[in-house]
């Protein structure tokens, strides 16, 4: 499992109110859950007792920013997109290269959208209420869906390089204005991630 899947279990426990993106700056107010519970120490020589759902508990160290939810808002439907064109890889290719690709493409961002879904909640927004972000357009869709063979294979590989190099624009603006750790660290991750799989895909793509 990936570091910042376990931060954001922690994080998803927080909650703000809801607001526009413009709203959401400053510290997060953290605030008792219905799953695992919360103890709060007592004074000297008293007992602890559980925290009620709903308590605040106080505020954390993290902090969010218009440009964190913004990231949030635009890569979910990117990682969906990605995950549609990674499902048309098995039945349209013979290649085991691509067809790898597709599955770690899959399996990396499939936890990504459910971190970011979880992490939006957590500060007051309603996930996939905020547009469609389409990297790709409808007509290279259809094209994508029509091909097979080879000619599947270079049209996946160039499409996928141009969403992954959308991806790295999205996150590296994120890096550059961002706050939240962990939106920092899912941005960190697409681009380590997605600029090793940009690499992988262009020599696939030479040797077709």
């Amino acid at each position: 499992m990936r570091l910042w899947y376990g931060v954001t279990t922690v994080i998803v426990a927080a909650a703000l109110l809801p607001g526009c993106a413009g709203d959401l700056e400053g510290r997060i107010p953290l605030v008792a859950g219905t799953g695992a519970p919360v103890i709060i120490p007592g004074g000297p020589g008293d007992a602890g007792r559980t925290a009620r759902p709903g308590e605040r508990l106080g505020d954390s160290e993290a902090r969010v920013t218009a440009a964190d939810v913004r990231f949030a808002e635009g890569m979910i439907p990117h990682h969906r997109q990605a995950l549609e064109m990674a499902a048309l890889v098995p039945p349209r290719t013979a290649s085991p290269e691509v067809r790898g690709l597709a599955g770690r493409i899959t399996a990396a961002q499939r936890p990504e959208i459910a971190a970011m879904t979880s992490w939006l909640t957590s500060v007051g927004r309603a996930p996939g209420g905020h547009g469609d972000h389409r990297a790709v357009t409808l007509e290279q869709m259809n094209r994508l869906r029509a091909a097979r063979g080879e000619a599947f294979d270079r049209l996946f590989l160039r499409l996928m390089i141009a969403h992954h190099e959308e991806a790295l624009r999205m996150a590296g603006s994120r890096l550059r204005q961002g706050a939240d750790r962990v939106m920092l660290a899912i941005a960190q991750d697409v681009v380590s991630g997605q600029g090793v799989e940009i690499a992988r895909m262009r020599r696939l793509l030479r040797g077709l």
